[in-house]
């Protein structure tokens, strides 16, 4: 089954929390976050009660069986390597599911496990050769597992998945939240059917990195999603800002009216002077 990790940054408001994560509402300000969840993901993190039922962090559990997909690389060799069946080298899945064996044809592995393929391969194998030998099959490239960090990430996009990472783990091989993060409002995602059940879990991290709190820091899985949404500013800045603004047109009509320095009108007065 298939996972993303999904670390959005939402604006904070005044909703209910969920499974211990502290929801602090911050004050409205003039500029909308860029990162943002949409209602029906901000409705579900907020209904859920209690941590899911998952591996987490302290209960990890091996993954299932790797389903070779195109992108991964096996390696093909028999296994005495005194046999005088001589195949290619290292076989990248191609993009129709297939590997060149030379003259033993191309047969399809993707979406197969690497005890199916060596099963298929030696099989055709011993059809077009007198030379039956057992055939070795290594995993030797990983490229088709992936687990996803967006949102208000400082390096956000899909990360390979060696299969012991966690929420914590992703987090900081995306290089951590940025200033505009919203860490209150970090969800887990699973990709679904589109007629299927939506899975959308809520991160407490703070409590994760403070607290040593462990029930949200589930184990990633392979196209798993991660969103962190984005803070919104607060009155403080959102004040700054605009008076700012309000400076910067200040100084505008002044130098439409001549009265700025830099201005020719005013240079021309001090000339007179």
């Amino acid at each position: 089954m298939l996972y993303r990790i999904a670390i959005f940054f939402v604006a904070s408001l005044p909703v209910a929390a969920g499974i211990g994560c502290n929801t602090i509402a911050s004050t409205l300000g003039f500029t909308p976050p860029v990162h943002k969840l949409i209602k029906p993901a901000e409705e579900m993190r907020n209904t859920v009660a209690t941590p899911a039922a998952l591996p987490k962090e302290l209960d990890k559990v091996s993954l299932a069986a790797y389903v070779v997909e195109p992108g991964d690389t096996l390696s093909v060799e028999p296994t005495d390597l005194d046999s005088p069946i001589r195949l290619p080298g290292n076989q990248p899945v191609l993009q129709d599911g297939t590997i060149d064996l030379g003259k033993f044809g191309r047969p399809v592995v993707a979406w197969k496990t690497v005890t199916q393929i060596e099963t298929d391969v030696k099989k055709l194998i011993d059809s077009q050769s007198k030379e039956k030998t057992p055939i070795t099959i290594r995993l030797i490239g990983r490229e088709s597992k992936v687990f996803y960090v967006l949102g208000e990430i400082n390096a956000p996009r899909a990360y390979p998945l060696a299969g012991r990472e966690t929420v914590l783990d992703g987090i900081l091989m995306a290089g951590g939240l940025t200033r505009q993060a919203d860490s209150n409002k970090i969800i887990l995602s699973r990709p679904t059917l589109a007629d299927g059940c939506r899975v959308v879990l809520p991160v407490c991290y703070n409590q994760i990195v403070q607290l040593g709190d462990t029930s949200t820091n589930y184990q990633l899985q392979p196209g798993i999603g991660s969103s962190c949404p984005r803070n919104r500013p607060s009155a403080t800045s959102a004040r700054r800002r605009k008076r700012n603004v309000a400076r910067a047109k200040g100084r505008k009509r002044r130098v439409r009216r001549g009265h700025a320095p830099g201005h020719r009108a005013w240079r021309s007065r001090r000339r007179r002077v």
